[in-house]
């Protein structure tokens, strides 16, 4: 195998993964905070209120979007600072969003929750699936770039 060529596409993967994590960071934060101006503020509440989800879920909504916002954008702001702790929190950041995520996908589902009080106004659950899949996609390419492997194939020799 040539290890050069390994490595090249491990940058790449690398540079890959610190665009989706940029990505998902500014889009959670943004989304978390939002959630404290109206008409976003009341949407939220509606959703969580109509979900039949317990009432400390609005503020921990909002925290968590906030916080794994947070998080996504000091891994890629401090990878050098964080060094070998930087892909546990990217891995503990993803599976903190895809738990978000998947309780988004819930309220949406919810007949009792209207189209109107959601992001975009689509009430099928294609942008909490989205954002799931992209947390996914990260977890596969921080956990392959510590691995040492490429997402691409290498030529053998």
């Amino acid at each position: 195998m040539n290890s050069r060529k390994g490595i090249g596409m491990n940058a790449g993967n690398q540079r890959i993964a610190n665009a989706v994590a940029l990505t998902l960071g500014v889009t959670m934060f943004m989304f978390g905070f939002l959630k404290f101006f109206e008409p976003f503020h009341s949407w939220f509440q509606v959703q969580i209120a109509n979900s039949h989800l317990p009432a400390p879920s609005f503020a921990m909504g909002i925290a968590g979007e906030l916080s794994i916002g947070t998080a996504f954008i000091v891994s890629v702001a401090a990878r050098a600072r964080l060094g070998r702790y930087r892909q546990k929190l990217v891995v503990a950041t993803c599976l903190g969003l895809i738990l978000n995520m998947c309780v988004a996908t819930y309220v949406h589902l919810q007949p009792s929750v209207p189209a109107g009080v959601l992001p975009l106004g689509i009430k099928p659950p294609i942008i909490p699936l989205s954002f799931l899949a992209l947390a996914v996609w990260e977890l596969v390419l921080v956990t392959r770039l510590r691995a040492g492997k490429s997402l691409a194939p290498t030529e053998e020799r």
